[in-house]
């Protein structure tokens, strides 16, 4: 299959990854346009909406597409034909919602270049997953990234922990007192679960609650979960 405008897109995703402040909203409202262009499902969505698409000259005025049209449709921009796809953990009994990938090295760029950005390269880290359960979800874009952060770290003690409690608080412990950088990504409910278990002064250890309680415990906002964990 022929893709659309192939040489813009390679152009369009470097400047995207070459981004700044300067350059942002033109860059958002270019990439509006290539969306429009080539993703048969949000130009019909715009269409419907009847967006003029020559008067958005703004962020604000960019329709974003509902995520309920990744249960429904196989939202995909420009022709391409894939066999992967990321998919949501949902509720027990819902449809997930997928996310069909074209290029997974763009998708390990994406996600690498913002980590560096937030919390610097993971090399000299300890990289530690929370995720109960989630290993086994084949489809999983929240295990590939840590998967991978975990392999970039190199560090002995980097890994998932799983339900393994013992074993993180003294991982955890130990870090703490080599005053080793770590990174503890977790799920909500698991994060909970191990800080009630748990609790301890960390200062060498960074948090990242990736949201979810998975029906495991009562819903809370997300300030509320942050001062419980703190």
């Amino acid at each position: 299959m022929i893709l659309k405008e192939p040489v813009k897109n390679i152009d369009l995703e470097k400047r995207i990854f070459a981004a700044s402040p300067s350059n942002f909203k033109d860059l958002a409202l270019e990439l509006f346009q290539f969306q429009y262009r080539n993703n048969d499902i949000y130009r019909q969505y715009c269409d419907h909406l009847h967006i003029n698409t020559a008067k958005v000259n703004s962020i604000k005025a960019i329709p974003f597409l509902p995520i309920s049209f990744f249960k429904t449709h196989k939202v995909t921009t420009t022709g391409f034909e894939t066999g992967l796809f990321f998919e949501s953990s949902g509720t027990t009994g819902s449809v997930n919602s997928k996310h069909f990938i074209k290029d997974i090295a763009l998708y390990h760029n994406s996600f690498n270049s913002c980590f560096n950005h937030f919390y610097g390269g993971a090399e000299n880290k300890c990289i530690i997953g929370l995720l109960p359960s989630y290993p086994e979800r084949q489809y999983s874009s929240l295990v590939m990234m840590v998967d991978e952060l975990i392999k970039t770290s190199r560090h002995s003690l980097s890994g998932f922990y799983l339900e393994d409690h013992e074993n993180l608080h003294r991982v955890l412990l130990h870090n703490e007192i080599l005053k080793q950088p770590s990174i503890l990504i977790g799920v909500t409910y698991a994060l909970l679960d191990f800080a009630e278990k748990y609790p301890m002064q960390l200062r060498h250890t960074v948090i990242m609650e990736t949201g979810g309680m998975k029906g495991r415990r009562k819903e809370m906002i997300r300030s509320a979960v942050h001062k419980q964990l703190q």
